[in-house]
């Protein structure tokens, strides 16, 4: 027989590894973002190149994983403690806000990174100075890198906070 205290064990087990995976998942998204801004004041190609591929690394190493982890263990969390995943607003806004966040960086941020890489890559010109057209490609890729951020800090705050409390779906 599975007793209450055992259940909340797991409950509990699965919600901190729910929280260290956005800790890492923001963590990530914030010092990417910082870290290409502040490689592009260089305006030295050899550093923002460098940047970029560290960045680009990283989203494989951290934000796809933790996507993954994040919302494995938040759903498992959830059934864990018998809470309605789509009729709980403070579950069911945050989904929306993480899933438009993957979409941001799904269809505007990584192809952004590659075409940001590739141009860096380009043996046309000195190797030390930015090649045409990236100034305009990181305004957009960091454009979109912070709607990507910006939505899930807003899912964390409303998941902290409980807030809203009704779903559209609620009955």
């Amino acid at each position: 027989a599975v007793y209450k205290n055992d259940i909340m064990n797991y409950y509990l087990f699965f919600k901190l590894f729910h929280l260290l995976a956005v800790i890492a998942f923001l963590g990530n998204i914030i010092t990417g973002l910082f870290w290409m801004r502040f490689a592009c004041k260089t305006n030295n190609r050899e550093i923002v190149l460098h940047t970029a591929k560290g960045i680009i690394f990283s989203d494989r190493l951290f934000t796809i994983p933790g996507v993954i982890v994040i919302t494995g263990f938040g759903i498992t969390a959830a059934i864990y403690a018998n809470i309605p995943l789509l009729r709980t607003g403070w579950i069911f806004w945050p989904i929306v806000l993480f899933s438009l966040s993957g979409l941001f960086f799904g269809f505007w941020v990584a192809p952004l990174q590659v075409k940001m890489r590739k141009l860096l890559e380009s043996e046309t010109g000195d190797r030390k100075i930015m090649p045409a057209g990236f100034s305009r490609l990181f305004k957009r890729w960091e454009f979109w890198g912070l709607m990507a951020l910006l939505t899930p800090i807003i899912a964390f705050f409303m998941m902290t906070m409980k807030w809203p409390v009704l779903s559209p779906l609620a009955r």
